[in-house]
């Protein structure tokens, strides 16, 4: 067997530790984990995702007369788990005030208990995602095959509990959460934007939405859509702004066919249709279509 001399290696990557922890103005002291962890996190969605759908995502083993058993009991423990990691993402977003571990617990588990309560309209909303899907692609056999195979609709099951930890006030979880959906779909969707019911990402792939877009209800999108920023506004330091409204609002019952980017602060009226490919930076009237050799109102020859 091949014996390796890791020695100085290992000093090595303590001393590199030692220096981004000065440069991050941490502490050197030993102690506990810091951070949420990422692999938590992936297991408390996955309980999450069962309790959601118990019968299709939950255990194969799974009867209906202990669906409601399985629930409860998986709930609980997703929640204690939750718990653990919004009290470190809170302590250490406020490690420079020294919060109380009292008031850290507290106010974790107030978000918590929010979030569970939440848990209900979750299912309403990805009820109508469901059905989005199912409807609008002549390909699905099956609402239990769209919730069990489409990217779109695991991006959404993602996004849907990770917006919920955004609103809460903590935006470390829901970033981790929707980046798991990222890794898995290719599908960007930041926990911050606001979508309404009903909402179908056919096939997915590329499928960029930032913070601040905002979403109405049955919005249809496919493949490679950005709903992104036009600019990023700096301050005197070159710093940029961050938190600003920067991305479009897509109205009620809009439809953006693949490979087309809409930039900047515009609107997307109710109704209208963005053709694929195409590049938008203004707004775009209610019933409007676009593509890219013309502009026509909706009606027109």
């Amino acid at each position: 067997m091949t014996a390796f001399v890791v020695e100085g290696v290992v000093r090595e990557l303590h001393a590199l530790r030692n220096e981004w922890r000065d440069l991050q103005k941490r502490s050197r002291e030993p102690g506990s984990r810091e951070f949420p962890s990422r692999d938590a996190l992936a297991g408390i969605v996955e309980q999450l995702k069962a309790v959601l759908f118990p019968m299709r995502l939950g255990p194969p083993e799974l009867r209906r007369e202990s669906e409601d058993f399985y629930v409860g009991y998986t709930l609980d423990a997703a929640l204690e788990a939750l718990l653990a990691q919004a009290r470190l993402e809170i302590a250490y977003v406020g490690r420079h005030e020294s919060p109380s571990a009292e008031s850290v617990h507290a106010r974790a588990e107030g978000a918590v208990r929010e979030f569970a309560s939440a848990l209900p309209g979750i299912r309403r909303l990805l009820d109508s995602d469901v059905l989005a899907a199912f409807h609008g692609d002549p390909a699905a056999r099956s609402v239990d095959e769209v919730l069990l195979c489409y990217p779109g609709v695991l991006a959404l099951i993602h996004h849907r509990l990770a917006h919920q930890l955004y609103c809460l006030g903590l935006p470390l979880l829901a970033r981790i959460v929707a980046e798991l959906a990222h890794g898995a779909t290719g599908i960007d969707i930041h926990p911050g934007a606001k979508i309404g019911a009903g909402f179908f990402i056919d096939h997915g792939t590329g499928v960029v939405i930032g913070e601040t877009a905002v979403i109405g209800e049955r919005v249809r999108v496919y493949q490679a859509v950005t709903l992104g920023a036009k600019r990023f506004p700096t301050d005197a330091e070159g710093n940029v702004h961050k938190g600003l409204p920067r991305h479009p609002i897509v109205e009620d019952d809009v439809v953006i066919y693949a490979g087309a980017t809409i930039l900047g602060r515009v609107t997307i009226g109710h109704g209208a249709v963005i053709g694929g490919n195409v590049w938008v930076t203004e707004d775009v009237a209610a019933g409007a279509s676009i593509s890219q050799a013309r502009a026509r109102s909706a009606g027109a020859s």
